[in-house]
């Protein structure tokens, strides 16, 4: 921080729902000034940001398709805008498409890349350039297990996951000199929406593989992602950290 008695800013990506939520939530809670980063759900992000405020933060809503880099610049322009500065980027936003490889469309394969591959970079470009001046930052990737096992139906989406932790490495080396880490959580099944949609006898299937015989809470996700982000891992970079129960060991 330029001045350590004004709060450090976070701006999380996709955080009107799920994990994103939970991560801009912890972070206010941990005093971070937060962006709320939406692509269409204006309402839900406004809910996310009473929340921050109700915990005795400031945040402020932003809409931008994360995909497209004309977009990023000015979710970018507005964070500085709002706050000032940029200290933690969070990598959250992202799209889950399951289909079997013979079965995949070019529309799937698309908006995966653009999505979970573009996005994460066009944001890291941008944050990056706000944070070279203080020569501190932090950059949190939103990974997954699916990168670290193979998951049926996940091609695509397991393959832009193992590109995530791919730029992570990559990432950290090359800003290491100027003072940001960049790191990666790679939750396993953690209990969403997304769970709640799968079918009661596919959910048990899944539990047997989970040592701990329990799906995560996005809370789990967000207390590693908030861990990540601050001084308690400030020696560590271009890790990826599973969050799985131990289901890829």
């Amino acid at each position: 921080m330029e001045n350590n008695n004004v709060a450090p800013v976070a701006l999380v990506t996709g955080a009107s729902r799920g994990i994103g939520r939970a991560c801009a939530i912890k972070l206010g809670q941990k005093g971070y000034r937060v962006v709320v980063n939406y692509n269409s759900n204006e309402a839900a992000a406004q809910e996310v940001v009473d929340a921050i405020v109700a915990a005795g933060s400031e945040a402020v809503a932003v809409k931008a398709n994360v995909g497209d880099p004309a977009e990023v610049k000015t979710l970018m322009r507005e964070t500085i805008n709002a706050f000032g500065q940029l200290d933690v980027l969070v990598n959250n936003a992202g799209i889950v498409k399951d289909e079997f490889v013979l079965m995949m469309t070019s529309d799937t394969i698309d908006k995966c890349i653009d999505l979970n591959i573009k996005g994460y970079l066009y944001c890291t470009q941008q944050a990056v350039l706000k944070m070279f001046s203080k020569k501190k930052g932090s950059i949190v990737n939103v990974s997954s297990v699916s990168s670290k096992l193979a998951v049926p139906g996940q091609s695509v989406y397991s393959s832009t996951k193992g590109a995530v932790n791919a730029m992570t490495a990559t990432m950290a080396k090359e800003l290491a000199p100027y003072g940001i880490r960049v790191n990666a959580v790679a939750p396993g099944f953690i209990a969403t929406d997304m769970i709640d949609d799968i079918p009661e006898e596919k959910r048990e299937e899944y539990l047997k593989d989970i040592p701990l015989k329990r799906f995560g809470t996005v809370e789990e996700v967000a207390n590693i992602v908030a861990m990540l982000a601050g001084d308690e891992s400030s020696y560590l970079t271009g890790q990826v950290v599973v969050l799985d129960g131990g289901l890829s060991l």
